[in-house]
């Protein structure tokens, strides 16, 4: 009988056992995710096929023709040889003129196959030209599509933002990247056929040799480049951060409060400091890379001369011709390089794989689809209700809205009045379905929101945010806008601008509502702050048919006067219309119809102006202390 283990000997033989078994499911692991990054291969080849099937093909054609002449040339040569040296033979002893000119009908025929060969190239390069153009194109056009469907929640998380920074510096030419390999493998792969062909009536040996000597380089190639997409992956906010650094330097829109606290030294410093942490990463990274690949490059350097050795002698002592000699030296030389840039091929489709996982990923983000179909309400008469209405942003402990209640009827303006973060525009994100609210519900016309096609509960509300789009477009564009189907709609804008009170400073600029607004093209006009407001004012206009409109401090950058003018305005025009309204100047809130204070995220008072003044609660304080400061 065999000795008998104690508990201990048990215990240390099983967990030995556990952690071989962990090594070798580890090693499957990491194998199986290395396979499952070229899954994207049989994706981009579908994209670049979708981008221009006419291109794809004569791609694919040209490849095959550049992957078989190359051994046929150097076949060719060896035919040139052996004949010049079988004429010289012959020619020693009687004139053969039918052999004597063999050799130059070889040269004629490898000049045409030479040249093929460059025409072949040549219209690789001219496709993969083409190709990259519409490519390029494509793939931005694919993530601006993706981008449109996206929710505002999306876009207000750094770790998406992440994921779009990723997608788009280095996606757009990766699949055609990508497509070039997996030809170039093809390509490769059918000039080692038949190099493997000739050369394996040398010896077998010879293209063992041709292959074992090329494979460290490719296992370091495709280590370091593992090595780069990590790098390239953790540096999305490095980058983001660059980007905007180079934003605050060079905007014109930042110009101005850079030079007046002389940021610029300090804006430049971060910018270097940012940048030299980065290239001290690459620097390393790409000396090892250096390093590794000269230092496995010799052997395959050692492996040739070594074959070109045995090649020699065996043409020394006759074993082969002259001719053999010449084909099998170019065959192996050839033959090693197409092997090593297969590899090389197969090793920037992993890394290419890599990258195209990030564009794949933002790609197939999922977006949660609107399930709303109304396109009409239950109860017209009703107009908008907050229900128990709380919403909180994701990652913030704290609510930003709680339990809100408000009702506002056709034909009724409500004021919003609270300090800066009591939740005043969350509401408005809301209302326009930006976001969906947590708990409790939002009704128009008697349905709530999640209940309505979004894109006509969209076209009933006109907006106007405090941080209004500047377009670098023209005056007419800028107003247009506001409803892009009439954006071309000349008599509209004319009308919107008249409503906005835009009209009388538009006419006097140089070319009207022709004239390019902004500095970033040429000819462009700036405006002041309250012009721009008035822009955008008509632009709310503009959406004709609207019945809701929603002004987030509509008039902070004008005069009081100018502000009193139009808000008396505004009143007449929007008779039928409900209106909500965020206003830190009491004068345009109180001609509200209803007036409802937030603090907190939650509703503390709700009145008209006479109301609440009579309450003496926290509106009448305000109002209180913003009048003061006007005596």
């Amino acid at each position: 009988m065999g000795k008998r283990w104690t508990g201990r000997e048990t215990a240390k033989y099983n967990f030995l056992r556990y952690k071989k078994n962990m090594r070798i499911r580890k090693k499957r692991n990491a194998l199986r995710q290395s396979m499952a990054v070229f899954r994207y291969s049989g994706r981009a080849i579908t994209l670049v096929w979708s981008t221009s099937r006419s291109l794809t093909i004569l791609f694919a054609t040209l490849t095959l023709v550049a992957g078989l002449l190359p051994a046929a040339v150097a076949y060719i040569g060896k035919l040139i040889v052996d004949g010049v040296v079988a004429a010289s033979q012959i020619n020693a002893h009687n004139s053969d003129f039918v052999n004597s000119y063999r050799p130059l009908l070889y040269v004629g025929l490898e000049a045409i196959a030479v040249a093929v060969l460059a025409g072949s190239q040549r219209g690789l390069t001219v496709c993969q030209s083409l190709l990259r153009m519409l490519l390029s194109q494509r793939v931005n056009v694919l993530i601006l599509e993706k981008a449109l469907t996206l929710d505002l929640s999306q876009f207000e998380d750094s770790e998406f933002y992440d994921k779009l920074t990723n997608a788009r510096r280095e996606a757009s030419v990766r699949p055609l990247s990508l497509v070039n390999r997996t030809f170039g493998l093809v390509q490769s792969a059918l000039s080692l056929l038949t190099y493997g062909i000739l050369l394996v009536k040398f010896s077998l040996w010879a293209v063992l040799i041709l292959i074992i000597a090329a494979m460290p380089a490719f296992f370091a190639e495709t280590k370091f480049a593992g090595e780069a997409f990590r790098l390239f992956s953790w540096r999305a906010p490095e980058a983001r951060e660059q980007h905007y650094l180079e934003t605050l330097l060079a905007r014109e829109d930042f110009a101005k409060e850079v030079k007046l606290y002389q940021l610029g030294d300090m804006l430049l410093g971060r910018y270097h400091s940012l940048f030299n942490r980065l290239y001290g990463e690459d620097r390393e990274l790409t000396l090892q890379r250096g390093w590794w690949g000269y230092i496995l490059s010799l052997l395959s350097t050692a492996a040739f001369y070594i074959a070109y050795a045995w090649i020699v002698v065996e043409t020394v002592v006759g074993k082969i011709s002259l001719g053999d000699m010449t084909m099998y030296l170019t065959v192996f030389r050839q033959g090693q390089n197409t092997f090593a840039s297969a590899l090389t091929s197969i090793g920037g489709m992993y890394e290419d794989n890599l990258y195209l996982s990030t564009l794949y990923e933002f790609l197939e983000e999922e977006v949660p689809k609107p399930r709303g179909k109304a396109t009409t309400g239950l109860n017209p008469k009703d107009g908008i209700r907050f229900e128990n209405v709380s919403f909180t942003y994701a990652g913030s402990s704290q609510p930003a809205l709680k339990n809100i209640s408000l009702h506002l009827k056709p034909g009724e303006k409500l004021a919003i009045v609270g300090e800066n973060g009591s939740g005043k525009t969350t509401l408005i994100k809301l209302l326009t379905r930006l976001y969906s609210p947590d708990s409790g519900r939002i009704l128009l016309d008697g349905l709530d929101l999640r209940e309505w096609d979004v894109e006509v509960l969209r076209r009933r509300i006109g907006v106007i945010f405090q941080n209004f789009v500047r377009y670098q477009f023209t005056v007419g564009e800028n107003i247009g806008v506001g409803d892009v189907d009439r954006m071309e709609d000349k008599t509209g804008w004319e009308i919107a601008a008249e409503k906005g009170m835009a009209r009388p400073f538009i006419e006097h600029l140089p070319a009207g509502f022709q004239t390019q607004l902004g500095k970033w093209f040429k000819g462009g006009q700036e405006l002041s702050g309250g012009q721009w407001q008035k822009i955008a004012l008509a632009r709310a206009f503009m959406r004709s048919q609207a019945d809701i409109l929603v002004l987030d401090e509509p008039t902070s950058a004008m005069d009081p006067q100018a502000e009193f003018d139009i808000f008396t305005h505004f009143r007449a025009l929007t008779e039928n219309q409900m209106v909500f309204l965020i206003s830190h100047r009491f004068s345009t809130v109180r001609m509200a119809n209803k007036i409802a204070v937030i603090e907190a995220g939650e509703v503390v008072e709700q009145g008209t102006h006479e109301e609440l003044l009579q309450t003496g609660g926290r509106y009448a304080t305000l109002f209180s202390l913003q009048a003061a400061g006007y005596r």
